[in-house]
């Protein structure tokens, strides 16, 4: 449905439009998808000492499930009871909420991201320093700290720097993101330049560990040849396919938020400088896109997880000759 700009739908008291299935079959799909990678989570934590990207891992799906939940029931109720979330409290409380709870985990998300990047780029960029240095503990300090960061961030509109608003069709609120106030422009310009930043880092650390891991790979091709040097390589190798499995599962959650996400910033930046009339079927569309990412994350790690990336790995890079040669390593040690 087009939605008429010359009225606007930030004091809208009925839902104008919306199929409250098509939202409930989403939060079906976030719970369930959290719910289960939360699972496959834990039963690895059992069998092996978490590492840092794995605490790093569970907080970003636990931060998608605490999203779905805080979120998504407010929707429902919404179209269940035809009334926007402007009218479902006195003074917008639960606008405000609403509003609050989609900045905090868009930025959380976004953050967690950031450091997992970070966390892949140190381990090939400086190892000394990450052995001696980053431990999971690192992992139980970061989290904490990237949420209190973006606590204040989103309690800034409650203290008169930004706004929280309602959009079309009335069950959503964000961040007014064409506002006309000028300290409100200056916190849609921080948030959209704090996205910005994390998303380039995030690109950039991802690309330089490509970067080491081919390097790695050549080196292990390198070394090819002899009964010792292809025990060696297919160490090595193995060692290269756990940074696979981190890689991999890093760089599909990384794109599918940048996707989901990019398109919100550079709606923000765009309103920011004033070059675009306001438009709530536009800023509809980036808000829902958004929202889709919740669902993306935990499915792209139950698809990628490492027991199905190992077999496509060894599929791909271990050749008949080493599978002999591996078995008579095992053999000798014995």
């Amino acid at each position: 449905m087009e939605y008429n700009d010359s009225i606007t739908c930030h004091d809208r008291v009925t839902v104008s439009s919306g199929n409250p299935y098509i939202s409930a079959a989403i939060f079906s799909a976030e719970v369930l998808g959290n719910l289960i990678a939360l699972v496959l989570l834990e039963m690895r934590r059992r069998r092996q000492i978490p590492s840092l990207f794995q605490v790093l891992v569970t907080a970003l799906v636990t931060t998608d499930l605490l999203g779905s939940l805080s979120i998504s029931p407010l929707v429902l109720a919404s179209y269940t009871q035809n009334r926007t979330l402007v009218d479902m409290s006195k003074n917008r409380a639960v606008c405000a909420y609403f509003g609050f709870s989609m900045t905090f985990f868009s930025l959380a998300t976004l953050a967690i991201l950031c450091a997992m990047a970070l966390e892949r780029y140190l381990s090939f960029g400086q190892p000394y320093f990450y052995e001696r240095h980053l431990t999971k503990r690192c992992g139980y300090i970061t989290i904490p700290l990237i949420y209190l960061v973006c606590i204040f961030f989103c309690l800034a509109p409650f203290m008169g720097f930004g706004d929280y608003v309602q959009y079309c069709p009335g069950t959503w609120c964000f961040f007014d993101m064409n506002p006309n106030v000028t300290q409100h422009k200056v916190y849609v310009g921080v948030y959209a330049s704090l996205a910005l930043i994390m998303i380039s880092t995030t690109l950039v650390s991802n690309l330089s560990v490509v970067y080491h891991l081919i390097i790695m790979y050549r080196m292990c091709k390198a070394h090819r040849g002899g009964v010792t040097r292809q025990i060696r390589f297919y160490q090595k190798s193995f060692a290269v396919t756990e940074e696979v499995e981190h890689l991999l599962l890093l760089v599909f959650i990384t794109v599918a938020f940048v996707i989901c996400s990019f398109p919100l910033v550079l709606r923000v930046y765009v309103n920011f400088t004033g070059r675009s009339k306001e438009s709530h079927a536009t800023d509809l569309a980036v808000l829902r896109l958004l929202s889709f990412n919740s669902i993306i994350n935990p499915w792209v790690f139950i698809i990628l997880r490492p027991s199905v990336l190992r077999f496509i790995w060894r599929k791909l890079t271990l050749s008949p000759l080493l599978l002999p040669v591996s078995s008579m390593a095992i053999r000798h040690t014995r």
